[in-house]
């Protein structure tokens, strides 16, 4: 396969994985994946998180690089990052790379044929770019590639499989709401959740949020919180990034983006509204236009994707006691329980 479209061997691991001691217990986790180079994004997400009481953690699920070239960028956002917890993506895998590795793999996404020739050839150059920038902090960049793949965190009671790609992975598209809107594709990640015995994945990579509902074959109701972009806008409209927020406790910072209940768990998408114009203005100084970043991102930047809240979650109809609810309060209106 051509460079972009595929990904090492060394990327894969098996769900069975998650069944391993947890890395930490908590009473509110923030998954945050999907930073992509954007400052403004990280500092709030910070605050947020500096916000919450009690017992928590962070973990940033990979790609917290992609659009930071200019090198102080690239500093700050890792030595940041790299002092909580992390679990590296394609694009810090890749950022290690030996040349020949470089020509087979480019960025390490692993796109499906959904995506055009044009967007891989546009993401291989960007990474050229950022492993340009990355070469010049050698000891930054042996602490990225040497991050974990996956992580099994506990929230409460609930087990939960922190993943950069999906449950076999870095960079698998299995929980890209594309493919979780396919009814076969669902058995297979219903297999996942068995393989795994967690009751949540927690995912980013494939950079559009959704929220799915999954029954394991022991009937018990799991779900897929995939945050899409924590530094990119995720709506039509709009220009927040998103984070995964799984707690015992509600939110209480303000209206989550959308959410449920699973099991008495608290599982948000939160809004990350960084200052929009201070990232616009450093985007476009390091990806002027006519260039790869620039001809890819920026009408999602400056418009957002075309995509809807009311698309990003998904429910099963109630056949078991423990499934997962959404509040009619962030309930989007063309979804129902029933």
């Amino acid at each position: 396969m051509s460079a972009g479209r595929s990904c090492p061997v060394s990327y894969r691991y098996s769900p069975d994985v998650f069944c391993s001691e947890p890395a930490a217990r908590t009473d509110t986790l923030y998954v945050v994946g999907g930073l992509y180079g954007n400052e403004f994004a990280l500092d709030a997400v910070l605050k947020m998180f500096d916000a919450e009481a009690g017992r928590k953690h962070l973990v940033f699920n990979g790609d917290f690089n992609w659009f930071d070239v200019a090198p102080e960028s690239f500093r700050r956002i890792n030595e940041a990052v790299l002092s909580f917890d992390a679990i590296r993506g394609n694009v810090e895998s890749e950022l290690g790379a030996l040349a020949s590795e470089e020509a087979e793999n480019g960025c390490g996404c692993a796109y499906p044929d959904w995506v055009s020739d044009d967007v891989v050839q546009r993401s291989n150059l960007i990474m050229h770019a950022l492993r340009a920038t990355a070469v010049r902090y050698p000891s930054l960049l042996q602490r990225l590639v040497a991050l974990p793949m996956w992580r099994r965190i506990d929230v409460g009671d609930m087990r939960v499989g922190i993943v950069h790609g999906d449950a076999e992975s870095l960079a698998g598209w299995g929980f890209a709401q594309e493919h979780l809107a396919d009814q076969v594709h669902l058995d297979r990640v219903r297999g996942w959740f068995d393989a795994a015995d967690v009751r949540l994945f927690a995912s980013s990579h494939t950079c559009l949020p959704v929220l799915q509902q999954v029954a394991d074959s022991a009937g018990r109701m799991c779900a897929v919180a995939n945050n899409g972009a924590a530094g990119m806008p995720n709506f039509a409209g709009s220009h927040a990034g998103l984070l995964m927020r799984i707690a015992t406790t509600a939110y209480g910072g303000g209206v989550p983006s959308f959410g449920g209940r699973l099991d008495g768990m608290f599982i948000d998408a939160l809004p990350i509204d960084y200052d929009y114009a201070g990232w616009r203005d450093a985007f476009l100084a390091q990806w002027p236009a006519g260039s790869a970043a620039h001809a890819s991102y920026w009408k999602r930047i400056s418009e957002g994707p075309s995509y809807r809240r009311e698309q990003a979650v998904r429910l099963l109809p109630k056949t078991a006691a423990a499934m997962l609810t959404v509040p009619a309060s962030i309930r989007p209106p063309a979804l129902s329980t029933e």
